[in-house]
């Protein structure tokens, strides 16, 4: 019965080498006599994806998913060995460590998937089958258009941010959160591709990379500094707007020399001597009217980031 799901369970993946593909079907035979196109949800749509591509030695059977449910077999009441999911059809699903070791054992030496042991979903308790639908010919978080919806069920502020005036074109489905995040684990921070967000950016962002004869600091040190990543009402991506941005750092007085009767440049350009000229926080672009090169410089009169 459900209740024989309190231990844990190691389900035996078939491999190549165990069965052929003619064997294959004939083991999944002994299901599809029940589990057939009248079934609620599509069982059957799994021979539309990879894992019932019976071309392909490598394609499982439903008991190297489910384990081999001999009980289940001779009578209805007793459950498969694994039932996937988080919420009860049927049959109670197992714990979501022994469903994440029937897809582990086949997709456990994916390269991307080195590091989903204390990984962020992980240590949250997801199973694979959080995120993915493997009875379906579609598979929403496996394709761009669609990926972020899924995300999204769980991130909502980043859902929030993606929807402000300056983002990522997320909701346009050109770049899906996989583009910067793995999701199966990473070695560097908030699940990135890269070890670094300024790495991780600059996969994109190739022409910000530099070297730089004149550098700037903070953009070595980490983009998000100035931009946030998933969206913000302020473009290009900012946390804030210039100068009030420039000023969270260069809060000092402006050692430049005003072109303006030859007077020296207040606190962030406004002129002390002539107050009749206008602050910086009221000329546009701010800081940027002059230092327009703020990701860095190679022009040899351009160590004040100037073009």
């Amino acid at each position: 019965m459900a209740s024989a799901h309190a231990e844990s369970v190691q389900p035996l993946a078939v491999t190549a080498s165990a069965k052929s593909p003619a064997q294959m079907i004939d083991r999944d035979s002994e299901c599809t006599r029940c589990h057939d196109e009248n079934e609620t949800k599509p069982i059957l749509s799994i021979y539309q994806t990879a894992h019932g591509n019976k071309a392909d030695a490598r394609t499982p059977s439903c008991q190297s998913c489910h384990g081999e449910s001999v009980k289940h077999l001779a009578s209805k009441s007793d459950a498969p060995d694994v039932i996937f999911g988080a919420k009860k059809a049927v049959y109670t699903p197992n714990k979501t460590q022994d469903q994440n070791v029937a897809c582990l054992s086949c997709h456990e030496k994916d390269p991307k998937r080195t590091h989903w042991q204390g990984g962020a979903h992980q240590a949250a308790d997801l199973s694979c089958t959080s995120c993915h639908v493997v009875h379906s010919a579609h598979d929403k978080v496996r394709e761009k258009p669609t990926q972020a919806l899924v995300c999204f069920t769980c991130h909502q502020d980043q859902k929030a941010q993606a929807n402000k005036f300056s983002h990522h074109p997320i909701p346009e489905g050109k770049i899906a959160c996989s583009d910067c995040h793995n999701p199966h684990g990473s070695a560097g921070p908030k699940l990135l591709v890269k070890n670094t967000v300024t790495e991780t950016c600059y996969t994109c962002h190739a022409e910000k990379r530099g070297p730089f004869l004149w550098e700037h600091q903070p953009v070595t040190e980490d983009c998000s500094n100035c931009h946030t990543p998933h969206g913000s009402n302020i473009t290009p991506l900012l946390k804030s707007r210039p100068p009030f941005m420039c000023d969270e750092c260069h809060d000092g007085t402006h050692n430049s020399v005003s072109p303006v009767a030859g007077n020296a440049a207040g606190i962030q350009g406004g002129l002390t001597g002539a107050p009749a000229n206008p602050s910086a926080s009221y000329t546009g672009r701010a800081c940027m009217n002059c230092h327009s090169m703020v990701h860095g410089s190679n022009n040899p009169a351009g160590a004040l980031l100037q073009r």
